[in-house]
C-alpha cells in the first residue's frame, strides 16, 4: 500500500475531540484516512496556501500512517484523527521552509492558489461536493494576511480560530507547552485583527458587487468603476511572470491608478473573455475564461458596509489555474 487514496469528502470538519474508529487492517486504514482526508487538506491548505504543496504533505502523512497499520507489532492508534492531524501539521511546518525559499524568487505578488467551487445556491453533486468541503477554508483576503505570520503563529491561528482546536490540543500537536501556544495564539490574533477586522459581507451583496465590478471593468465604464472602488483600494495581481493579465510586479494602490489599469487591461483583452461566477475560498467571485481556458480568478474584498471594493485579488498564473474548470 504505497499510493495515497483518492479524494473522499469528509463527513465533518469539527474539532478533534471526536474519535474515529481504530484502524486495525490495511483496508480499514485506507478508509480511515479517506474519511479524514478533506479535514487534513483544509488544515494544511490554510497553512500553506498551495494545492500542490498540500497534496505533497498529504502524501507524506499517508505513508507513515499506511506503514504503521501494516506492521503487526506496532501499537494501534487509538485516535486516528488526532494522529493524522498531528502528522499533517508538523509535515506542513517542515514543508514551509521549502515554500518560503521558492517564493523568494517568485515574480511579482504571490497569492494563494484559489479553491473554486459552486455558488451557495448551486446544487452540489459528485466531485463538486469535494470542492464544497474544501471551501471551508478562510477567505482569500485573510489568507493573504496569514502570509505575514510566522509558521507557528499561522498553525496555531488556523487550528484554533478556523477549526476550533483547544490550546491544550494544539500543544499536543506541536509538542509545545499550553502557555507557549496561548502566547502564539494571542500574537497571531492581534496581528490579524490589526490588519483585517472581522466582518462577513452578505454573500448576495458580494455577488452583486462582483457582477457590477466586472460589468464596469470589462465594459470600460470609468465612472461606474470609480464609484465602486474605495479610495484606498489595492490590486494584487499574481501572474507568476507568465501572463500580462495583471498589474505588474507590485500591488497597485489608489482608486484612480487601479481603475485606469483595469480599463487598460480590459481594452486589450476584455472582448475575448467570458465571465463565470463561482465560489472561491467560500466567497462569491468571478472566473474569466479565454477560449474555454481559465484566464484569471477575480476575488473582491469589500469595505465593512459592503458598498465598495477595497481589495482586488487577481490570480492569473496558469499553474494556479490548472485545476479550474
Amino acid at each position: 500500500m504505497s499510493d495515497i487514496p483518492p479524494d473522499f469528502p469528509s463527513p465533518s470538519l469539527e474539532g478533534s475531540s471526536q474519535k474515529a474508529a481504530v484502524a486495525t487492517a490495511p483496508d480499514t486504514a485506507t478508509q480511515v484516512f479517506a474519511d479524514h482526508r478533506e479535514l487534513l487538506f483544509s488544515i494544511v491548505y490554510n497553512m500553506l496556501g498551495s494545492v500542490a504543496d498540500t497534496e505533497d504533505v498529504l502524501q507524506e502523512t499517508w505513508l507513515p500512517w499506511a506503514n504503521r497499520n501494516q506492521a503487526p507489532t506496532v501499537e494501534r492508534v487509538e485516535n486516528p484523527r488526532a494522529y493524522l492531524v498531528r502528522v499533517a501539521v508538523n509535515r506542513a511546518l517542515a514543508h514551509r521552509a521549502t515554500v518560503s525559499r521558492r517564493r523568494e524568487t517568485y515574480v511579482g505578488p504571490w497569492l494563494p492558489e484559489p479553491l473554486v467551487g459552486p455558488l451557495v445556491d448551486t446544487p452540489i453533486t459528485g466531485d463538486a461536493a469535494d470542492a464544497a468541503v474544501r471551501a471551508e477554508s478562510v477567505s482569500m483576503a485573510l489568507l493573504v494576511v496569514l502570509e505575514t505570520l510566522t509558521p507557528l503563529e499561522r498553525a496555531v491561528f488556523v487550528l484554533h480560530e478556523v477549526f476550533g482546536y483547544a490550546h491544550t490540543e494544539i500543544a499536543d500537536i506541536l509538542g509545545r507547552s499550553p502557555s507557549a501556544v496561548r502566547q502564539l495564539a494571542h500574537r497571531a490574533r492581534e496581528h490579524v485583527q490589526a490588519r483585517r477586522p472581522r466582518f462577513q459581507a452578505d454573500p448576495r451583496v458580494r455577488q452583486q458587487v462582483t457582477e457590477r465590478f466586472l460589468a464596469a471593468a470589462l465594459g470600460g465604464d470609468l465612472d461606474a468603476l470609480l464609484q465602486l472602488l474605495a479610495p484606498e483600494v489595492t490590486l494584487w495581481s499574481d501572474g507568476g511572470g507568465r501572463t500580462h493579465a495583471g498589474g505588474g510586479l507590485r500591488p497597485v494602490h489608489g482608486r484612480d491608478k487601479v481603475a485606469r489599469l483595469l480599463l487598460g487591461i480590459a481594452a486589450r483583452f476584455g472582448k475575448a473573455l467570458d465571465v463565470v461566477y463561482r465560489s472561491v475560498n467560500g466567497d462569491p467571485s468571478a472566473l474569466l475564461f479565454a477560449d474555454d481556458t481559465p484566464y484569471a480568478v477575480i476575488v473582491l474584498d469589500l469595505t465593512p458596509d459592503g458598498g465598495q471594493v477595497r481589495g482586488i485579488y487577481s490570480v492569473a498564473n496558469p499553474d494556479k489555474l490548472s485545476h479550474v474548470n
